[in-house]
């Protein structure tokens, strides 16, 4: 990404990567996360971090201790990344034999504990995914208020819902539950999902319109100060999932344009 002519086009200020909590015991985790972090800083981007299950032991969430020992040497090997967020989609639940989510309860422990050991970080309350339904997702977050103390003064908010079924009623009810600024942690447009969204060549200028509406809704909401776009590069046509503003192959789909025209240099 980093490397490509057309994301040195845009002068991105802000980049999001997902690590796995234990990234530092595998070395493979390590490796990865160091190449993207150092890229990054070549570019002149800042990282938001967001830690994720294990890619080793997915099902098995970390104890708070566990996850302090992870998080602590992540945090000592990258020491200029300053920006973190404590669990990815932590409402999205556990996908049985893929990896498992935590609890409302259990995702303020990760928050709490997180900002324990990186002072002087910034780090975001829940990671949020809104799903075509909200209610779960705003009874989720009314748990995690109870238990993560002190509250977060900024949060994060994944608002594929909002941004591809063409509304702002999602991220306006999240405002509402919420105080304190709020980034679109991921957010963009879906170039195919499952049967939900056919991919192809009508995918792609779906999710352009879809990116259209994302600048909107975060033109509509002065408490949104920034927003992530998931993701870079596209999925080939066997793929479940694909949002990628370019082709797999580097080239340039309709959304990247509608990117490159808002924010491009």
């Amino acid at each position: 990404m980093f490397s490509s002519p057309l994301f040195q086009q845009l002068d991105v200020p802000i980049v999001r990567y997902i690590a796995p909590y234990d990234a530092m015991d595998h070395g493979d985790d390590a490796r990865n996360a160091a190449a993207f972090i150092e890229a990054a800083q070549k570019a002149g981007a800042r990282v938001l971090v967001a830690f994720y299950h294990s890619r080793h032991t997915p099902m098995k969430l970390p104890s708070r201790s566990q996850y302090i020992r992870a998080t602590r040497k992540f945090i000592r090997a990258f020491p200029y990344v300053r920006e973190y967020q404590p669990w990815n989609e932590a409402n999205r639940g556990t996908v049985k034999g893929q990896f498992a989510s935590p609890s409302a309860r259990t995702a303020a422990t990760y928050y709490m504990a997180l900002r324990s050991i990186c002072t002087g970080c910034t780090v975001t309350g829940l990671d949020l995914l809104d799903g075509v339904d909200m209610g779960p997702s705003l009874r989720y977050l009314r748990t995690f208020q109870k238990y993560a103390k002190p509250a977060p003064r900024i949060w994060g908010l994944h608002n594929y819902s909002d941004t591809n079924r063409n509304s702002m009623e999602r991220t306006r009810a999240f405002l509402r539950a919420v105080r304190g600024s709020v980034w679109l942690t991921e957010t963009g447009g879906v170039v195919k999902l499952g049967s939900t969204f056919p991919g192809g060549r009508t995918g792609q200028e779906r999710a352009a319109k879809a990116l259209r509406l994302m600048f909107r809704i975060a033109d509509a909401f002065p408490r949104i100060k920034r927003l992530y776009i998931f993701q870079w590069t596209g999925s080939g046509p066997n793929a479940r999932f694909d949002a990628g503003l370019t082709n797999p192959d580097g080239t340039a789909r309709p959304g990247y344009r509608v990117v490159r025209d808002r924010i491009g240099s």
